[in-house]
């Protein structure tokens, strides 16, 4: 890995970061709060959020085993992966590099933010193609991109694999985990001390099931963290969120994700008798790939009986493929029907 003062844009690293009022003054013991330019009666919200949401990373610390420092909070992982490109690619300059299929967040946030992307098609199997991700990198190269589990295929990268990449790649290799609570597989938290230029994205949207309150992870060493904060918008997550969060955090997923792997080997296993299904791509996330015998006659027909997919089919790799997500057994059974009937 190259030096943090060589990947980070120049007017990044001289940034003076927006100081809010409650940066100013860290000390105790006041009952009149007149600093902010905030309304004085009380509503519950009339008072600005933590900016640095001391209490909820304590929380998020104690459940991941990564110290508070080493931790970002985003406006969900969009907001973390917008940061990647501010902080370190030079718009109409530096380029990243992400696999494909996969995740359209990591292009489109490139092309806001001015910046090239190339994509590496996967393996046949789906497999990581380390060669050609390497042989994409060229002296302006200063992120990948890697979903894993990967969204829409479903299959975790092996972790040595990711480290042999991190080894290999002197930019910051950003490593999306939004679906690692439901894999097996183990995730690249446990190996972030041994590699300073990666970034690992997490999410509270799947198996913890906010999505609706936009609540994003990014880990990393605290030297890049830091400069996250600098960066991020002063009040990014709001009082709201952050009591949620705080809350649900606290509770036992373990039961949920349980059934939720469960029913992800049964309702592949269902699927593969079905007459329409050619293929059920292995899954360590939350969905399954499904290639089907005309991916728009199937989806048009759940779609008719009240049931939602995604049709990628038009995702390199993905012809005729629906992606599933694993609901509750009963809408899993219902879906299922629909498809045997076809």
């Amino acid at each position: 890995m190259k030096e943090l003062k060589q990947l980070v844009r120049e007017n990044i690293l001289a940034l003076t970061p927006y100081s809010t009022a409650r940066d100013d003054y860290k000390g105790g013991d006041i009952s009149v709060w007149l600093d902010a330019n905030e309304s004085p009666y009380n509503n519950g919200y009339n008072r600005y959020p933590d900016p640095h949401q001391a209490k909820l990373k304590q929380a998020i610390s104690a459940i991941k085993g990564v110290p508070v420092k080493q931790i970002f909070v985003g406006n969900g992982s969009d907001e973390a992966i917008d940061l990647c490109y501010r902080i370190f690619c030079r718009p109409g300059v530096d380029n990243a590099i992400a696999i494909t299929p996969s995740y359209g967040m990591y292009e489109v946030a490139a092309q806001i933010n001015d910046i090239e992307m190339r994509k590496v098609l996967l393996g046949e199997d789906f497999s990581l193609p380390m060669d050609g991700i390497l042989k994409a990198v060229d002296s302006n190269t200063k992120l990948i991109f890697i979903c894993s589990p990967n969204n829409p295929t479903g299959n975790a990268f092996p972790l040595e694999e990711i480290e042999r990449l991190a080894d290999s790649f002197d930019g910051i290799l950003v490593v999306d985990e939004a679906y690692a609570d439901f894999s097996d597989k183990g995730s690249t938290l446990s190996v972030l001390d041994r590699h300073p230029n990666i970034i690992v994205l997490q999410t509270f949207s799947k198996a913890w099931g906010m999505a609706g309150l936009r609540v994003g992870l990014a880990f990393g060493s605290e030297e890049i963290m830091q400069i996250f904060d600098n960066v991020k918008y002063p009040y990014n997550i709001s009082s709201a969120c952050q009591q949620a969060a705080h809350e649900m955090i606290c509770s036992d997923i373990s039961d949920n994700v349980s059934e939720i792997k469960q029913q992800r080997q049964l309702l592949a296993k269902a699927l593969e008798e079905c007459n329409c299904v050619e293929h059920v791509y292995p899954s360590d996330a939350n969905f399954l790939l499904v290639k089907v015998t005309d991916a728009k006659a199937a989806y048009n027909r759940l779609i008719e009986h009240g049931v939602i997919v995604r049709d990628r089919s038009s995702m390199p790799g993905c012809g005729n493929c629906l992606r599933i997500t694993i609901g509750t057994p009963e809408e899993n059974e219902k879906t299922l029907q629909c498809l045997k009937q076809m």
